[in-house]
This record gives structure tokens, C-alpha cells and sequence, in this order.
């Protein structure tokens, strides 16, 4: 059965980590593309953070730190707790990687990269609704962490544990997301918000939704 189990792990973390790759390079790929057009409302530092140069050598810098990161935590479980785990990561790192990949063709030509120094919005820039954004406001940062817990349950190694324990940081940008999008959208911006939850969906639709 251990036997078993351990193909099994090692099959899933493989499959994950194309997926989670994958996801990554579109991710950076969409983001280069939206560098490229005109730039609408923007806080100070993101004039200087979102920059071509910049956004490909912090992808790289990630990428070199969670290489040498990736080492086991110092953790024997029994074989059901593993199987547990096992499951639960797969459906959390699969979950979140096609929900973020859905949150950006819903956007589309609306996706405008972000940082912790600064949001910028394109010119132009129109308040999406649909697809995921009518579920929750912040679906893609939603997605990054799912997969980011997942990878945690499925890998236990002490880089998926930063970047799980890193993502929640996410729930501050969100909110320097929504100050610019209400100084943008105001009033249609507040509706929207009063009517769609920003993390968890709502089990039953408002009748006024």
C-alpha cells in the first residue's frame, strides 16, 4: 500500500508542478503584455515597481529562492493522514490554478498587474462583473492562495510553507486594489461591492444581484 501511495504522490506532485508552472508563465506572460499599454490611474510606486525588467527579475529571484527552498519539512505522517493530504492538495493546487486561468480570460485586455508598491489601472479601464467577479471581487488572489495551501498539503516542503504563509499578504493588496477602483468607478464600484463578497461566495444570491 505504501508503495502504492508513493507512486501516487510522486505522479500527482509532477502533474502539480506542470500545472503550477504552467500557470506561472502565463501569469508572467499576460503581465508583460499589459505593461505594453496605456497606463490610466496609478499610485506612485508603481510607476517605478511594475516595469518589464523589474517583474521578470523578481519572477526569477522567486523562482531561484523556492529552489533552494525546497526541502522536506520534518514531518512523518501515517499513511492515512498522507492520503488525506494528498487529496486535499490536489483539489486546492488544480482548484485554484484553473480559477485563476479563468479570472484572467475573464479580464482580458482588463488585466493590469499589481505589487505591494503600488496598483495601476490601464486607460480606459472598465470595472469587470462577470465570470468569477460575480462570485467574489478578488477571484484571482483567491486562486493564488488555494493553490499556494495546496501545494503546502502536497509537497510539505519549507518553500510551499513561505509561499502559503506569504500569499495572505494578498488580502492587503486586495484592499489597495479596492481604493483605487472606488476613487476610479466610485458609486458603480460601491454597488458592486455592497452586492459581491470580496473572498467567500455567498451560498444564495441576493435577490437584487
Amino acid at each position: 500500500m505504501n508503495g502504492a501511495l508513493v507512486l501516487i504522490e510522486q505522479g500527482a506532485r509532477w502533474l502539480g508542478a506542470l500545472l503550477g508552472l504552467g500557470t506561472l508563465s502565463i501569469a508572467v506572460v499576460s503581465m508583460l503584455r499589459a505593461l505594453r499599454r496605456p497606463v490610466g490611474r496609478e499610485e506612485p510606486g508603481a510607476r517605478l515597481a511594475l516595469r518589464a525588467p523589474i517583474l521578470v527579475a523578481a519572477t526569477l529571484a522567486f523562482v531561484a529562492l523556492a529552489a533552494w527552498l525546497w526541502r522536506p519539512l520534518p514531518c512523518t505522517l501515517p499513511t492515512a493522514w498522507r492520503t488525506l493530504l494528498l487529496i486535499l492538495g490536489c483539489v486546492l493546487l488544480v482548484g485554484g490554478c484553473l480559477l485563476y486561468l479563468w479570472g484572467l480570460r475573464t479580464l482580458g485586455t482588463m488585466f493590469a498587474p499589481s505589487s505591494g508598491f503600488g496598483v495601476r489601472l490601464h486607460a480606459g479601464h472598465r470595472l469587470i462583473v462577470s465570470g468569477p467577479y460575480a462570485f467574489v471581487r478578488h477571484p484571482m488572489y483567491l486562486a493564488v492562495v488555494l493553490a499556494a495551501w495546496g501545494s503546502l498539503l502536497l509537497y510539505q516542503t519549507w518553500a510551499s510553507l513561505g509561499f502559503a504563509v506569504m500569499m495572505l499578504g494578498l488580502v492587503v493588496r486586495a484592499r489597495r486594489e479596492e481604493r483605487v477602483l472606488e476613487d476610479e468607478f466610485v458609486d458603480r464600484w460601491r454597488e458592486y461591492a455592497g452586492r459581491v463578497p470580496g473572498w467567500i461566495p455567498r451560498l444564495h444570491r441576493r435577490p437584487d444581484a
